[in-house]
């Protein structure tokens, strides 16, 4: 297929804001592409070249993809300037300007001879690399269409704004295969298993459902990260999933762990797919040392501790490992011990399909025990087998003296759900009030200007939401004023500024008693604590949404979700938009306490 061709998808797809509409834009597209197009095209509706997990980024910033546009068609810098700051988009400031050039006839380049030179400008680094990812993008500016340019300058920066998630790529994949959303679960089970929406779309063009029910765990592709339920009681847990295993909850880095000893080489990867491995250099040393395998996936919980008491550090500690800079030095001021809970893979058998206790009792002969617990890095997580609500409150009381968050009881015959989350992990979060006690992730959506004091941070009060799996949308639940130091208001600028976008993205639902002076893309998480989840006539979280005949859908003014006196907690740079708190936890949780 020609690029022009793709470009015209892009543009139908950016046209509306029916999440249907788009599945069936991609189906069609999708089916008229080969299986090795379809894996680059994958790619590209990402703004990437390679699937997250791979380290391959364009490094280029507005300003280098405005020096390749002016190059590309002779335009001054004050003029594209003018122009960028009335459209504040790239993009459509390219188009503008590539429209009425004659001069430049059209090569209608293919998809593939595109991605080849938009991966070429990636993989670019080192001396004089910026001039010439410069000089490759002038070169496709000129060759390609107007319509073109204006996607193939946005590609670099990762923001198409087609406003859609992975998710809707599954279920356009589906419809690719049957023309409806029939095959969605089974599609996302195995995306869960290799997140590769370029691998999974090349499998179904070739071998169809039937590749991809055969789908296993690959050394060094990370497997989507289980996620636990929640529930306030010993006796709740008991009767939910009977007799059951019972570790403590750290409140460390979750890693996932691939190791290969032929190569020696040891990969880590948060639960945002990013490759940490450079990070913790004492991790990888740890794994080398302390597991007996020759391929091997497991997941643990890295936590700091000091090696003159021996104790385990809080969070805030822990957290000043994760850096680009100074890292050897970090390491040794704040060394991390590995808490392995949970075995994927070993020696070319897939466990993720096997009962806990089989992963378990595998993962007890992998982990080496040498003399001393000091001796090692690597360590089992210690566990416990009960069946007695009362002893399950006494471990959880132990686990807090100690400092830890709490603890995870395990069904013993339960199976890891990659990308899930099920009753088969179950947290302890015990509720003494009608107060909540446990925290909600939410995804920073815009923000409103600062005033008096907060002129200087820019900020002075952010839009917060939560993910809603169904419409494949963000709904909002509250709006932060308060409750931030200056470092923390200072943070939140710094990281939203590079995010910030003109309009509303597709993909937030807002009242328009919420509108922010400033959209930020999807990307930031955040931990807010609140007492209340209440009703609001203002917040988006649980309203009743019915479909018009576009396919657009209606709110219904019917009272959301919101939280009352929230504050925020933490960054999560661990978490992806997706993994934000869901719809139906804040449900559960709001019922819950209005059970009380």
């Amino acid at each position: 297929m020609k690029f022009s061709q793709l470009a015209q998808y892009f543009h139908k797809i950016e046209a509306t804001s029916s999440r249907l509409t788009m599945t069936k834009i991609l189906a069609e597209l999708f089916n008229k592409l080969s299986a090795d197009e379809i894996h680059l095209t994958a790619y590209l509706l990402q703004g990437r070249v390679k699937p997250l997990y791979e380290k391959v980024e364009f490094g280029m910033a507005e300003k280098m993809i405005m020096r390749a546009v002016a190059s590309a068609l002779q335009i001054g810098k004050g003029e594209l300037e003018r122009k960028y700051k009335q459209t504040g988009d790239v993009g459509e400031t390219t188009e503008y300007f590539r429209k009425p050039i004659t001069t430049l006839e059209s090569k209608d380049l293919t998809i593939t001879e595109v991605y080849r030179e938009l991966l070429r400008m990636a993989n670019e680094s080192g001396s004089g690399s910026q001039d010439l990812k410069i000089r490759i993008l002038s070169s496709l500016i000129r060759q390609l269409d107007a319509l073109s340019a204006r996607y193939i300058t946005r590609i670099p920066l990762a923001v198409l704004r087609l406003g859609f998630s992975d998710m809707t790529v599954l279920d356009a994949y589906s419809w690719m295969q049957t023309g409806d959303k029939s095959f969605r679960e089974k599609i996302q089970q195995a995306y869960h298993v290799r997140p590769d929406l370029g691998f999974i779309g090349q499998q179904l063009k070739q071998k169809g459902m039937k590749g991809i029910g055969k789908i296993q765990p690959q050394i060094f592709t990370p497997i989507l990260m289980m996620r636990a339920e929640r529930l306030s009681s010993a006796e709740k847990i008991i009767k939910t999933i009977g007799s059951c295993a019972v570790e403590s909850k750290y409140d460390g880095f979750r890693l996932q762990v691939h190791y290969k000893k032929s190569t020696g080489e040891v990969r880590l990867y948060t639960r945002g797919l990013e490759n940490a491995s450079l990070m913790y250099p004492d991790i990888i040393a740890g794994i080398k040392k302390d597991v007996d395998a020759c391929e091997l996936i497991i997941e643990g919980e890295a936590i700091g501790f000091d090696p003159e008491t021996g104790s385990f550090l809080p969070f805030q500690e822990t957290v000043q490992r994760k850096r680009k800079y100074d890292i050897a030095k970090k390491a040794s001021e704040i060394p991390l011990k590995l808490f392995a809970f949970e075995l994927l893979y070993c020696d070319g058998k897939n466990y993720v399909q096997e009962q806990f206790a089989k992963r378990r009792q595998r993962l007890t002969q992998v982990i080496k025990k040498h003399k001393s617990d000091s001796d090692n890095t690597i360590i089992l997580s210690p566990q416990e087998i009960t069946a007695d609500p009362k002893r399950l409150e006494l471990i959880f009381d132990d686990a807090i003296t100690h400092g830890l968050e709490g603890i995870v009881a395990k069904k013993l015959d339960g199976t890891y759900q990659p990308g899930a989350r099920g009753w088969n992990w179950i947290k302890f979060k015990r509720s003494y009030s009608s107060k909540i006690e446990d925290t909600i992730d939410c995804l920073v959506m815009g923000f409103d200007k600062g005033k008096g004091k907060r002129v200087g941070f820019g900020i002075g009060a952010f839009l917060v939401g939560i993910y809603d799996k169904k419409q494949d949308k963000f709904v909002t639940m509250a709006k932060i004023g308060t409750g931030l130091t200056d470092v923390e208001w200072r943070e939140l600028k710094k990281k939203t500024s590079p995010l910030v976008v003109q309009k509303q993205p597709k993909m937030y639902v807002v009242d328009k008693m919420m509108d922010c002076d400033v959209w930020v893309e999807p990307s930031i998480v955040v931990e807010i604590r609140a007492d209340e989840i209440t009703r609001s006539p203002v917040h988006t979280a649980g309203r009743i949404l019915k479909p018009s005949k576009s396919g657009d859908a209606l709110m219904v003014d019917v009272a959301g979700y919101a939280l009352r006196f929230p504050r925020l907690e933490r960054f999560r740079a661990d978490k992806t938009p997706a993994e934000a708190t869901s719809l139906p936890e804040v449900e559960k949780l709001y019922q819950a306490v209005n059970k009380k």
